[in-house]
């Protein structure tokens, strides 16, 4: 998977508008949702959003040991996030919403969620035989809203990847009906209102912009075009 430059921030963009509204990302972005483990509330933080129950852990615990602003403020929460319910400790989430405006938080970010996220979606896409851009952006928001290509869903299609003989645009093609589905009709309702995100691909594959070129990208109602 050899993205261009503008390619790779055009995905960027495109996800952090789905995850904060905005195509830079809200660093200080803070939702609380009933979509933890067994549906239990939890917070979900940053650019691109890593969870409580998921990996914000690691995310809180890099800045904690980066020199940042409030690194020392918050390196008495580090261990207590996943073991210790924080969605509605009030002293921690003003502590992630203040960091989000600290350089060393944004570079922290910036970084973390490149190496937890877009790196392995793209070593999956490679790994499989896939190559076109918007594949990349498919494969990616997938990484960050479920945390990869989920098996019950490439269950629910017959098309082959690419490095099995399949044809790349039908697998993706196939695996966003699929995910459009799971989401419009999931019994967590939270889950309905996110379908924004297969929207979004599958008009820009009724626009045959496989390689992102056609710009801009409507994004739940705001426009990337990579810039």
């Amino acid at each position: 998977m050899n993205l261009t430059t503008k390619q790779q921030s055009i995905c960027e963009q495109v996800v952090n508008v789905f995850e904060t509204g905005s195509i830079h990302g809200d660093y200080g972005a803070i939702a609380r949702f009933d979509d933890g483990p067994n549906r239990i509330r939890q917070v979900t933080y940053g650019r691109s959003q890593t969870t409580e129950y998921g990996k914000l852990h690691d995310l809180v615990k890099k800045y904690a040991e980066s020199n940042g602003s409030l690194s020392d403020e918050l390196k008495p929460f580090v261990d207590k996030i996943g073991h210790t319910p924080l969605v509605d400790d009030d002293d921690f989430l003003d502590l992630l919403r203040k960091a989000g405006k600290d350089p060393v938080m944004q570079k922290v970010q910036d970084e973390f969620f490149d190496k937890r996220y877009f790196q392995p979606a793209m070593a999956w896409a490679g790994k499989n035989g896939f190559s076109l851009a918007l594949s990349a952006l498919v494969i990616y928001d997938s990484f960050i809203h479920s945390g990869s290509i989920p098996g019950f869903l490439r269950n629910r299609f017959t098309a082959k990847t690419p490095v099995n003989g399949g044809n790349e645009k039908t697998w993706i093609t196939e695996y966003v009906d699929a995910r459009d589905s799971w989401l419009r009709n999931h019994s967590n309702l939270l889950l309905h209102k996110t379908v924004y995100r297969t929207e979004c691909f599958k008009r820009e594959i009724k626009r045959s912009n496989w390689d992102l070129s056609t710009l801009p990208i409507d994004a739940h109602g705001t426009k990337v075009s990579g810039a």
